[in-house]
């Protein structure tokens, strides 16, 4: 990204979609102002004394009037390498307003980026699961939280269907989560409860909705902005679990600012995190390692003697289990890392050698001659028996 000045009548927008090889942008708006004599809507405009490197990569508040163009990419950015992501702020070229198109000229610095999804200058996650219908499971809400927490984004929880379980329950589950270190927020999309607090929490920002299918995500989505329909999935009575309703990554805007981004539904997000990463995921073992420190620097708190994070918190067993799932992880990334850990070398006379793949154990292996005469054997004897 270089700092150079960019000349004047340079727009500002936000990519809201990535389709094929062209980027939907939302032009920024100020106010809804128009240029009558232009017929071209005043947008943030860069000038020739600024750099994009200190322009702000948060978007400024986008009106329902705001434009949407859309644009390819410069050749320059494709030779470089720059990807482009849905939520990317982004500087735009040669905008035909007639036409709805234009260009992607330039990148401005992101302050976040998620892989899974692809969405940069992601401000929060909402994660949404359901108290009843289907039943909240521990462990899925422990893993998704894990992967919220590793993104290093601030994870906002979310429980729907709360009009399902009685005010103990919900009092239960409170209680719990607290202890977790997550302060959940009840609301029911069916009764409409707490919808509008939901609302404000996302102004302004751009938030990432996530969750297990069949919990309300698409429902909830078509609460807090009305006009874009969702299709919503029906949670299937056999499995207890939704069907997936959510094919590509959009940017919808709020009705009083700020960007939500539903993702493909899943049921069991991938932990790719470190073993010695994990732990700090859990906000209960973050309390404990900063007043106390383990015996051992790279202790990873399964059974090492005197380590700080011992087993008397709830979701530790949650932990166990992930760190097995964290230390495969590892092993497969030191393998890919290690190419002589699945290659063998073979001679080929004359001084040479090379690489070749290891066939697996006991999978391809040729049966040896006795084995094969010990079988005919013994087949000889039961037939004559």
């Amino acid at each position: 990204m270089t700092g150079k000045s960019v000349s004047t009548k340079q727009l500002l927008g936000t990519v809201v979609a990535v389709q094929a090889n062209f980027y939907r942008v939302q032009m920024d708006e100020e106010e809804g102002v128009r240029s009558q004599e232009s017929g071209v809507r005043s947008s943030e405009i860069i000038e020739s004394s600024s750099s994009p490197s200190s322009l702000s990569p948060v978007p400024c508040h986008l009106s329902p009037s705001s434009p949407i163009l859309l644009c390819t990419r410069r050749t320059r950015l494709k030779k470089i390498g720059q990807q482009v992501m849905v939520g990317d702020r982004v500087i735009v070229e040669e905008p035909d307003w007639t036409g709805g198109r234009g260009a992607v000229g330039e990148v401005l610095p992101r302050h976040s980026q998620l892989n899974r999804p692809a969405i940069a200058n992601v401000n929060q996650i909402l994660l949404v699961f359901a108290v009843a219908d289907p039943p909240l499971e521990p462990i899925q809400l422990s893993r998704f939280l894990i992967k919220a927490e590793s993104t290093g984004v601030d994870v906002l929880l979310c429980l729907n269907k709360c009009d399902l379980v009685s005010l103990e329950e919900k009092q239960q589950i409170n209680d719990r989560l607290l202890a977790w270190g997550y302060q959940p927020l009840f609301i029911s999309v069916q009764n409409n409860i707490n919808i509008n607090q939901i609302a404000t929490y996302l102004q302004d920002k751009i938030t990432v909705i996530a969750g297990p299918s069949g919990v309300g995500k698409s429902s909830l989505i078509n609460s807090l902005i009305p006009d874009i329909n969702l299709r919503v999935g029906e949670v299937s009575g056999k499995l207890a679990r939704g069907r997936h309703t959510t094919r590509h990554v959009e940017l919808f805007e709020m009705p009083k600012g700020g960007l939500l981004a539903d993702t493909p539904g899943f049921n069991q997000p991938d932990l790719d995190c470190s073993p010695q990463e994990l732990i700090h995921y859990f906000p209960e073992a973050r309390e404990r390692l900063a007043v106390a420190h383990c015996r051992f620097s790279d202790c990873i708190h399964k059974d090492e003697p005197d380590c700080a994070v011992s087993g008397d918190w709830e979701r530790y067993q949650h932990y166990l289990e992930f760190l097995e799932d964290a230390l495969a992880h590892q092993s497969h990334l030191n393998q890919q890392a290690d190419p002589e850990s699945n290659l063998k070398l073979i001679s080929k006379g004359k001084g040479q050698s090379q690489y070749e793949p290891k066939l697996e154990s006991k999978k391809y292996r040729r049966i040896a001659r006795k084995t094969q005469l010990q079988d005919l054997q013994e087949l000889y004897r039961e037939s004559e028996d």
